[in-house]
């Protein structure tokens, strides 16, 4: 894709992996900013912090209280490095000083599988993975993560109102290769921003737990280079290498 012609025929569509992972691994042969054309930013969608139901808490104070009163006992499962169930785990045990143990899985799957049978205790999922056990019964939601309530997590607050300036999810957008001529970019952006804000698109995918966005170029690139420096300075100061 960097090495692309930019004619507007080869696109991407891409999550945070694209300029999260030259973060985690030596010598990605490309770079995230300079090597594509941010095209808009497709999809938004938070993660939910969910818990095992025998853990007695409800509400993120109180489990940040437990974690603190019981340094190294707790643990949070993540679905790989780099992702937004990674990302947030990871922020969580930042930004409150809570002694949580990582477990990674290689999959959202095993890892929510050994979340609901207690064999850890909590976990940053995905809406459209957790809202079902949530609803069963065997997963207990305690806050979103995005920067205000979710209409994909009725009810919940945000994990923001405990841990002030917490904001995390996952962001998906599309790319062009780096140096497409503007009024490309600019059909593509319109095109794209069209179908994106359709009522037809817009709810099969919020049905999917995925909110459209469709925002503009500048705001995609914007958010690249700012998720580049919190994320990396996040994964740095942790030591985290995939």
């Amino acid at each position: 894709m960097a090495k692309a012609l930019p004619d507007g025929y080869t696109l991407l569509f891409s999550g945070a992996t694209l300029w999260v992972l030259p973060f985690l691994r030596d010598h990605v042969p490309y770079d995230p900013v300079g090597d594509f054309s941010a095209i808009t930013l497709a999809t938004r969608t938070p993660n939910i912090l969910v818990v095992h139901p025998s853990l007695p808490v409800k509400s993120v104070k109180e489990l940040i209280a437990l974690a603190k009163a019981r340094p190294g006992e707790l643990n949070f499962a993540t679905s790989g490095a780099g992702n937004s169930v990674h990302i947030a785990g990871e922020m969580f045990r930042n930004m409150t000083r809570a002694n949580i143990v990582r477990i990674n899985y290689k999959g959202a799957a095993p890892a929510l599988n050994d979340l609901i049978g207690g064999q850890v205790h909590l976990m940053f999922g995905v809406p459209g993975s957790v809202m079902q056990h949530v609803r069963s019964g065997r997963l207990k939601a305690l806050a979103v993560t995005s920067a205000q309530p979710s209409a994909l997590a009725p009810g919940l607050p945000t994990v923001a109102a405990s841990v002030p300036g917490f904001e995390s999810g996952a962001y998906i957008g599309f790319f062009a290769p780096a140096k497409t001529p503007a009024a490309l970019i600019n059909r593509l952006n319109r095109e794209t921003v069209r179908v994106l804000h359709s009522a037809e698109v817009k709810e099969r995918l919020f049905n999917t737990g995925i909110e459209t966005v469709g925002s503009t170029a500048e705001a995609l690139a914007t958010l690249v280079k700012s998720d580049m420096a919190r994320t990396g300075k996040l994964l740095r100061d942790a030591g985290i290498r995939d």
